[in-house]
């Protein structure tokens, strides 16, 4: 799967790099993660823990053909949302 990531047009790198994301980080999201939705104007959302076992939300968006994906950007879960992620994950028995 071709994945693309918005580049930051201060800096030229990925846009993760703001959130201090890694692209291996991003791509285990998206092969392992524990909740996948969709979100507004096309966008999915994908939510899971990295090996190292931080929490993240990665904000993407699929091609049409289906052959890759646009990653938009992605940052660590904290506070509230990562409490009702938690809570989610429990009421599944993950």
């Amino acid at each position: 799967m071709d994945i693309r990531y918005y580049m930051d047009s201060d800096s030229g790198f990925p846009h993760i790099y703001r959130h201090g994301i890694t692209e291996a980080e991003v791509e285990w999201i998206l092969s392992h993660a524990a909740e996948d939705e969709s979100g507004a104007r096309g966008s999915r959302h994908s939510l899971g823990q990295t090996q190292a076992g931080r929490f993240l939300r990665v904000i993407y968006v699929p091609d049409e053909d289906g052959s890759g994906i646009f990653v938009v950007t992605a940052y660590s879960l904290f506070g509230k949302p990562l409490q009702a992620f938690r809570k989610r994950q429990r009421r599944r028995g993950k």
